[in-house]
């Protein structure tokens, strides 16, 4: 008995339909990534335009009124009292910080990847917390710390704030140097052992100028981390507070004019290691 087969049906798209359909894509793809960056954008450029705003009045505060172009308030960025020093603060938060959680996060990096579950038993709760330290909310953190320190009768200050910034930057640092471990040759470094190497000989001479990329961007992140924190920092800050905080307390009464001026700098500080990191990305692709 023999079964009859259905005749197969012509399913090939006809070229003018692909064709079509290729134009599209070309056309909303672009689009639609162009739309995501401006809508990303356009904040900054809003801030960038109005740090050059004449201010009309007896006050020195932001207008959204346009009032004539001016770069007094770039003569004149250090004159409002309180915002440089808690800018300047930010900056050396940012430097202590990102050192501490860049030498602890790749030296735990490098022993998440080397040890095994036999050799590193804590292993796994170590991955763990890391996750929950990124997964947390700020503010659980920001809550949990300053409890932390009130417990152990820390004043609020610097030194709470370092330890604060490092803490949550350490997760960061470490699952960046982990990912460019993973493909690490270890051959390399048992070469240079054959050749009488010493481990720390072998480690800065071998392992981290190959892993340097990847202790680079979490330190990058690390600081701009510690540079954009604001929910933390209002809990541990006290008296002296950083950059966010003060702006967020300006708030209440009205932002000058400077705030503009400084948040300029630190966006063409951040695209000034962007256009670095390229050129040292396609140097190293070639």
């Amino acid at each position: 008995m023999s079964v009859d087969t259905p005749p197969v049906s012509d399913v090939s798209e006809h070229p003018v339909s692909i064709a079509r359909r290729r134009r599209l894509g070309r056309f909303v793809l672009p689009t639609y990534s162009w739309l995501v960056i401006a809508y990303l954008v356009f904040p900054i450029a809003i801030m960038i335009f109005y740090s050059f705003n004449r201010v009309v009045g007896g006050l020195q505060l932001v207008s959204f009124n346009w009032n004539g172009f001016t770069d007094q308030w770039y003569r004149q960025w250090s004159d409002v009292p309180g915002l440089t020093s808690a800018f300047w603060l930010s900056i050396r938060l940012a430097v202590i910080s990102t050192v501490i959680a860049t030498t602890l996060g790749t030296s735990l990096a490098i022993a998440l990847v080397r040890y095994r579950t036999k050799k590193f038993r804590g292993r796994v709760a170590i991955e763990q917390v890391l996750f929950l330290n990124i997964a947390a909310p700020e503010i659980v953190m920001g809550a949990s710390l300053l409890g932390l320190f009130v417990t152990l009768n820390i004043a609020r200050g610097f030194l709470t704030l370092v330890l604060a910034h490092a803490m949550f930057s350490i997760a960061y640092v470490t699952v960046t140097v982990r990912a460019r471990l993973s493909g690490f040759d270890r051959s390399l470094e048992e070469a240079a052992y054959d050749l009488g190497a010493r481990p720390l000989t072998t480690f800065r001479l071998i392992t981290l100028p190959l892993i340097m990329p990847g202790v680079l961007a979490g330190a990058l992140m690390s600081f701009a981390l510690s540079i954009d924190d604001f929910v933390t920092s209002n809990f541990v800050s006290g008296s002296n507070p950083p950059f966010p905080v003060w702006v967020y307390g300006a708030t209440r009464v009205g932002i000058p004019p400077q705030v503009f001026v400084f948040g300029t700098a630190i966006f063409m500080v951040g695209i000034g290691f962007a256009v670095v990191s390229i050129v040292l990305s396609r140097r190293e692709a070639r």
